[in-house]
């Protein structure tokens, strides 16, 4: 059995690395599909929908109207400071590919219960492209 959610929010980041457009200062409507596999339990669930945004609702709430910033980006991270923004400073380039590891990586360290037996994670940059990871717990 599958179950899915979408969560939304607004993030800014740069690639220090791209030759293009994306070593700029931009920001994204991100969206996400978070899907969960199991078995039901003995009610015909697998997990309560409200279940799962308290789950990850923590997770949005602190990327939503943040800038990630990669960890040996120290000039942006010395200009956030100063303006006071909000931040979350990774230890990864900011690619939609290594946001959707992140994803992953912290709804596995959730306490899922035992029944939910693997985890998607798709994250939309725009409303054409998309990365997709998924794990077995």
């Amino acid at each position: 059995m599958k179950i899915a959610k979408e969560f939304k929010w607004e993030m800014g980041h740069r690639l220090t690395f791209h030759q293009g457009k994306c070593k700029n200062l931009h920001g994204h409507s991100y969206r996400c599909m978070i899907e969960l596999s199991g078995q039901p339990d003995q009610n015909g669930m697998l997990l309560d929908y409200y279940d799962l945004k308290k789950f990850v609702d923590p997770i949005i709430e602190k990327l939503d109207h943040s800038f990630m910033v990669y960890e040996k980006d120290s000039e942006l991270i010395d200009v956030l400071d100063k303006l006071g923004s909000n931040k979350v400073v990774v230890n990864f380039e900011s690619t939609a590919e290594n946001i959707c590891f992140y994803l992953l990586d912290e709804i596995k360290n959730s306490s899922l219960p035992s029944n939910v037996k693997g985890i998607k994670v798709r994250v939309l940059e725009t409303d054409n492209t998309y990365a997709e990871e998924e794990c077995k717990l």
